[in-house]
């Protein structure tokens, strides 16, 4: 990054409104030419020189580009902000474009929320006759967050954050998050859901829990929330977490006890009827876990059960254990 480029990038008005709405929220493309009013290819040429000298950077998620502040550049962006709210004190033309973009992100901060409803519309009957069958989520977030309040949660990766309301949950106590799904309406959901949340302490990243996008050791907590029950084969999926896991960082696993209701396979997707304890204790000791007592919440047919393990220090490549027969 080269102090003058930076300076030559900023020197457009449309860039200078860019950079200000990227301060906000992460947005796509083409949210931003709604806000802008210019068309998409205009406003990527810009997006381009921004993210040329690490202003801004582009993640993309199916057919969609989404952009955000680089994470690489945060003194620099903080820096960049800081100019930019005082001009608009100073200056009564710029901050009238600004307030006008707010404006119009505020629309589309509602367009997503209204997008949100109606896939929860669709799917409500589905969710409610599930959550029927055992503890109330209250109850289940309650336990949770008991479990991990033993010790700082850090950079804590949701894997599976599904509408994003583990991530919402444990947002004021974790330095940041980072929210993955492999569906791309769940995330443009769990976006609606946490839009209101400082963009430089939550991301949303879709990806495969059995290959996560992500560089050795750089979380301090891992949770799997109702999750692992979609794996045919959980171990690459515990695999991939111990890799991304700092040395002494933390899984958590919410699941069910095993049982033996079989709609569940075609009603829900369900790969595995959940697990006996005697089956994850394996799984987490093969995947470089030491795994604290199981906690059972009983207050159904089916019985939520939170895991806990610790990573131990990597030694060696965790072992890798054979798939396991279909939990009954």
């Amino acid at each position: 990054m080269v102090i003058e480029d930076i300076f030559k990038a900023l020197g457009d008005p449309t860039r200078l409104r860019i950079a200000r709405l990227l301060g906000t929220m992460e947005l796509a493309v083409g949210e931003l030419a709604q806000v802008l009013g210019q068309s998409q290819p205009r406003v990527s040429r810009h997006v381009g020189i921004l993210c040329d000298v690490g202003l801004a950077e582009r993640r993309r998620e199916g057919s969609w580009v989404f952009l955000r502040q680089s994470e690489s550049s945060g003194a620099v962006i903080a820096a960049v902000q800081d100019l930019l709210a005082l001009a608009e004190t100073t200056e009564p033309a710029f901050a009238a474009l600004c307030e006008a973009d707010r404006r119009k992100l505020a629309a589309i901060r509602e367009s997503r929320e209204a997008a949100a409803e109606t896939y929860f519309a669709r799917h409500a009957g589905e969710w409610d006759d599930l959550r029927a069958l055992h503890s109330a989520d209250a109850e289940v977030e309650r336990h949770l967050a008991d479990a991990l309040a033993e010790a700082p949660l850090g950079a804590l990766l949701d894997i599976g954050t599904g509408t994003g309301r583990m991530a919402e949950l444990f947002a004021p106590q974790a330095d940041r998050i980072v929210a993955l799904d492999k569906n791309l309406e769940m995330l443009r959901v769990a976006r609606a859901k946490l839009q209101h949340l400082p963009t430089a302490r939550i991301e949303l990243v879709q990806g495969d829990f059995a290959d996560l996008p992500f560089p050795d050791a750089g979380f301090d907590t891992v949770l799997l929330h109702q999750v692992l029950h979609f794996a045919t084969d959980p171990a690459p999926a515990l695999a991939e977490a111990a890799r991304v896991l700092r040395s002494g960082g933390r899984i958590a696993i919410v699941d069910f006890a095993s049982h033996d209701h079989e709609e569940l396979r075609t009603r829900h997707q369900h790969a595995r009827l959940g697990f006996t304890d005697r089956q994850m204790a394996e799984l987490l000791r093969a995947a470089g876990f030491t795994a604290s007592p199981p906690l059972a919440l009983e207050g159904g047919e089916l019985i939520v059960k939170i895991w806990i393990g610790k990573r131990r220090a990597a030694a060696a490549s965790p072992a890798k254990t054979p798939a396991l027969e279909t939990a009954r």
